[in-house]
């Protein structure tokens, strides 16, 4: 019994390390790019909005780069003092992977993060820019190398097992294996996406402490546009993904729908309680043959059940149901409203451009057209992206379950021989502390918010619409 429980508990331990953790590189892969298109911009146009845009959010980069830093070293040791069983077995993969994340990336952000942030004025804008990008440039790379070793855990190849230890044979067939692609891309729009609703929430709190300053306008803009125009492409990505996940991990989807028998015109499953022990769905809400269609691309296509995932000695070789059902769910739920939001956003911005003509003339969006009802429900979907990409992680990892290497290795193999009592006090730690520093994180961002409003961050002010006397920032030299 204690082996189960050590199992669960530190389950459970590593998810609440890799939720929190994966916060914040969500904000950074996406946000140091956002940052690279505000400082081209002001080098461009030399308008003082990019680069006050600029400085407000390069420091909620650098709050979260921190965070992000700190909780991937703590997450990272549980490979030792609970997982040991990875390494040992497939270490000689995952490795040289993570190897490879520390030296191509993480090195990259640590030797420019620092022009970044205080190289304004101390050195030539063309060296600020260029550490602008490389800074960007290594946050993407760090993403493409977890996501490798990511995929390979869901889709492994390219190796050979001897003697229960896994040796690669391929490289090339390893990094760039079935589900890679398909994660990568769905990763970088989630980040994208998260931003976008960041930079648009954020600002919209702004405006609603009565900041109307060029640089608010310029980051709302941005921000709903980054969400009207991503939220489309990820539905697309997001198909595409669900068809090969249907090629390699059939169990998984099948748990997403909720489906236990094997059937042609499979139905959508909107609302349904999972269970079990029945082995059925309670309370189902269904569309009849949605299911196939979406995954076969046929109204009559065969969908594997997961009665068809039972081995004959009854054990279970499926996910657990209703997490993965609900996880799934909750994902698109709020795909949807992001999709909702941005694009009403837009719409009322156009809408009202003629209304606010004279007053910003020759822009085709108008800030002040935004009813103050989406402004505050922009407010709360600052964090949107959080939710959906928990949402989409929990679906993703869970779903693998009972394996930690799909075929490889199951997660009870790898687990460590530690008493369970151990591994609870670690892990309400780790939520008491958590708990702290993300009430900390978003506290410094709304203290952030109403400082720039009131003029007190040294960012450009646009004193024709606040009516506020304000300093133009010191730029670096171009």
């Amino acid at each position: 019994m204690e082996a189960i429980d050590t199992l669960i508990l530190s389950r459970i331990q590593f998810a609440a390390n890799i939720s929190f953790h994966i916060l914040f590189p969500t904000i950074t892969i996406a946000l140091g790019w956002v940052l690279f298109f505000f400082r081209v911009r002001y080098a461009q146009t030399r308008d003082d909005k990019w680069m006050a845009a600029y400085r407000f959010w390069v420091k909620i980069f650098a709050l979260s780069f921190a965070m992000g830093v700190v909780s991937g070293i703590t997450m990272s040791f549980q490979f030792g003092t609970n997982w040991p069983g990875f390494m040992e077995t497939v270490g000689n993969i995952a490795g040289p992977l993570l190897a490879y994340e520390v030296l191509t990336a993480f090195f990259l952000e640590a030797v420019f993060i620092g022009i970044m942030l205080f190289g304004f004025s101390r050195v030539p804008g063309w060296l600020h820019l260029l550490a602008t990008f490389l800074v960007a440039f290594g946050t993407s790379m760090s993403a493409f190398w977890i996501i490798v070793l990511n995929s390979w855990m869901h889709t492994p190849q390219g190796f050979e097992m001897v003697d229960g230890v896994a040796f690669a044979t391929d490289w090339w067939a390893i990094i760039f294996n079935p589900s890679m692609p398909y994660r990568f891309a769905h990763m970088m729009l989630a980040s994208f996406l998260t931003v976008g609703f960041l930079l648009a929430g954020v600002s919209a709190f702004r405006w609603l402490l009565g900041d109307r300053s060029r640089d608010v306008r310029a980051t709302l803009k941005v921000g709903v546009a980054i969400g009207a125009v991503l939220i489309p492409v990820q539905i697309f990505m997001g198909d595409l993904h669900g068809l090969n996940t249907k090629q390699y991990q059939p169990a998984k989807v099948a748990a997403m729908e909720g489906l236990w028998e094997t059937q042609a015109g499979a139905p959508l499953v909107l609302f349904a309680i999972p269970d079990e022990t029945a082995r059925t769905n309670h309370m189902a809400v269904e569309i009849p043959g949605l299911a196939s269609f979406v995954l076969t691309h046929e109204w009559d296509g065969v969908l594997k059940g997961l009665n068809d995932f039972v081995a004959e000695d009854g054990t279970i070789l499926h996910p657990p149901v209703a997490p993965v059902f609900w996880s799934f769910r909750v994902m698109v739920g709020t795909g949807m409203a992001m999709l909702l939001i941005s694009w009403a956003s837009v719409w009322f911005m156009w809408r009202g451009r003629a209304r606010h003509q004279g007053r910003i003339a020759g822009h085709w969006f108008a800030v002040e057209a935004l009813p103050k009802p989406i402004l505050w429900v922009l407010v709360p979907m600052a964090f949107s992206g959080w939710v959906a990409t928990l949402a989409g992680w929990y679906t993703t990892e869970i779903g693998r379950q009972p394996w930690l290497v799909q075929g490889v290795m199951t997660t009870e193999m790898a687990v460590a021989d530690v008493p369970a009592p151990l591994v609870l006090g670690t892990l309400i730690t780790y939520l008491a502390i958590y708990a702290a520093l993300l009430f900390a994180y978003v506290g410094v961002i709304a203290y952030l918010a109403r400082k720039a409003a009131r003029g007190e961050d040294g960012s450009a002010i646009d004193m024709t619409h606040s009516g506020k006397a304000g300093v133009i920032a010191l730029s670096p030299a171009e």
